[in-house]
C-alpha cells in the first residue's frame, strides 16, 4: 500500500488543530504532526505577503490523498491554501504499514 504525507499552513494553530482533529476523526489520515509558528513570505494580490502560519503534516493512503486535500478546502479559512501531496518512498515498514491500518476514508 502507497502511503503519503501531507504537508498545508494554516492561519493560526487552533485552525491547525481544528483540520487536524477532523481529519483523524473521519479517519482520512492516520496522524497529523503540527509544527510550530513558521514565517511566510508569498506573492499573493500583487504584492510580497509576509505572516505567521502554522504548518501540519499528515500520513494517509494514496487512496485518500484526493479525499484529505479536497476536505482540507472544505474547512480551511485560505481561499487558496497550501496543500501538497508527496509519496512516502521508504521508511519503517511497521510504520508505513500502520497508517495504512488506520486509514478508512477515500470519500
Amino acid at each position: 500500500m502507497q502511503t503519503h504525507l501531507i504537508y498545508a499552513t494554516c492561519a493560526n494553530l487552533e485552525e491547525a488543530r481544528k483540520i487536524a482533529k477532523v481529519l483523524v476523526e473521519e479517519r482520512r489520515v492516520a496522524c497529523v504532526n503540527i509544527l510550530p509558528q513558521i514565517q511566510s513570505l508569498y506573492w499573493w494580490n500583487d504584492a510580497v505577503q509576509e505572516d505567521s502560519e502554522i504548518a501540519f503534516l499528515a500520513k494517509t493512503t494514496r487512496e485518500n490523498v484526493d479525499g484529505v486535500v479536497k476536505r482540507v478546502k472544505e474547512i480551511h479559512s485560505y481561499d487558496c491554501p497550501a496543500i501538497i501531496t508527496t509519496p512516502i518512498e521508504n521508511g519503517n515498514s511497521d510504520f508505513l504499514k500502520w497508517i495504512g491500518e488506520e486509514c478508512q476514508n477515500p470519500g
